[in-house]
């Protein structure tokens, strides 16, 4: 199928390895020219050679804190500066730390909510006058099943995601007659160093070794496998390109059908 991506220009964030970097990867294996932000340059710049050079098309890498506005907005200017504009956003930066509730200290709160939900925000507001000015545009915010499903070992994470759900909402109604399309995309485990993080927190609260952990996820899925990053990246594609045209405000799982109640047991 023929995305009608080419020639697109797409900015993807988190991008240096994940989720991120294998939404990067198919948009321009896609047609899309990238820019590709995280926090680590060394780490970006060798990303975006790689991708360069894998789909033959143009790739920027910046180095850029999202939970930092003035970051957020050096990133989105350099993109438009160097490309023109930008037709696609793709938030995939951040993550949240796994804990109990008596447990987690008020710095793993703030820090997950500085992050993952308003560094999302900060995205978004930096992108949207010159979408809204365009009058087209897509965002796809890569947010995590946990905002739809909650769990009660995963709420930093759930708490910010069933915020930048509800972001996602409201922009796609303000900005939706405007021709500016905002969806969210909410993968459950996927096989990246953020999930291996959360399995290890997972253990230490259920006080069991990593083996049973890892089994313990693996039964709450009715698929009975870990997600792979390509397959978000799947999804994330077609969400944000123009064959998913009348597609707004809309929260889609990828997980499997999982059953989070199954990993309590």
């Amino acid at each position: 199928m023929d995305m009608h991506l080419d020639g697109k220009i797409a900015l993807i964030t988190g991008a240096s390895k994940g989720i991120g970097r294998a939404c990067a990867e198919q948009l321009a294996a896609e047609g899309c020219d990238v820019v590709v932000t995280a926090r680590t340059e060394a780490d970006i710049v060798r990303a975006a050679e790689e991708i360069a050079t894998a789909s033959g098309r143009k790739v920027l890498g910046l180095a850029g804190d999202m939970s930092v506005t003035a970051d957020v907005q050096r990133c989105v200017d350099t993109a438009i500066e160097h490309f023109g504009h930008i037709d696609i956003v793709i938030t995939c930066a951040g993550s949240s730390p796994g804990g109990l509730l008596e447990e987690l200290t008020e710095e793993q709160w703030l820090g997950s909510l500085q992050l993952k939900f308003l560094g999302y925000v900060r995205t978004v507001r930096a992108v949207i006058g010159h979408m809204r000015e365009r009058g087209e545009g897509s965002i796809v915010l890569v947010v995590g099943n946990d905002g739809l499903k909650p769990s009660y070992w995963e709420m930093t994470a759930g708490v910010a995601n069933a915020a930048d759900i509800n972001f996602a909402s409201s922009v796609a109604e303000q900005y939706g007659p405007l021709g500016v399309r905002c969806n969210t995309v909410n993968p459950g485990p996927v096989n990246t160093d953020r999930w291996a993080g959360l399995e290890a927190a997972f253990a230490r609260d259920k006080k069991v070794d990593g083996e049973r952990a890892h089994e313990l996820a693996v039964s709450s899925l009715p698929l009975g496998r870990i997600c792979e990053p390509e397959e978000v990246a799947n999804v994330v594609t077609f969400v944000a390109s123009p064959r998913a045209s009348y597609l707004n405000g809309a929260h889609i799982p990828v997980d499997g059908g999982q059953r989070k109640a199954l990993m309590d047991l």
